[in-house]
């Protein structure tokens, strides 16, 4: 009798979210100091919670002030989560959005970037 074939498939599936973290009050938020963050709820997006953090003071005293940070972090266990992702900031008309380009000289077009564990944000 002849064996059978087989055949195994391999299968990555893309989940597609979106959050919306709104911050009222930002011209009071500015002024709270460098490394002092305002965060979002979490929210999940392909079985895995997320969070956003913003620094209107900036993360590091580099910054000196002059700029804000904002990231995305694994607020949920897990190991070695791929993921793509956009950040905009909306100013309050609604009508100018700045895409967020560049983290330290690294693009945000080169992903999918790995988070390897809880807390892990870019």
């Amino acid at each position: 009798m002849a064996a059978s074939p087989t055949i195994s498939r391999s299968v990555t599936e893309t989940v597609n979210g979106s959050h919306k973290f709104v911050i009222k009050g930002y011209s009071l938020a500015k002024g709270i100091g460098v490394g002092k963050h305002i965060a979002s709820d979490t929210f999940t997006v392909g079985g895995f919670q997320w969070a956003i953090y913003f620094y209107p003071d900036g993360k590091n005293p580099e910054d000196n002030s002059a700029y804000v940070s904002v990231f995305i972090a694994l607020a949920s266990e897990g190991t070695d989560v791929r993921a793509l992702f956009e950040l905009t900031l909306v100013d309050q008309s609604g009508k100018g959005k700045h895409k967020v380009h560049s983290h330290f000289d690294r693009s945000l077009e080169s992903g999918p970037y790995t988070l390897k564990y809880r807390g892990s944000m870019w």
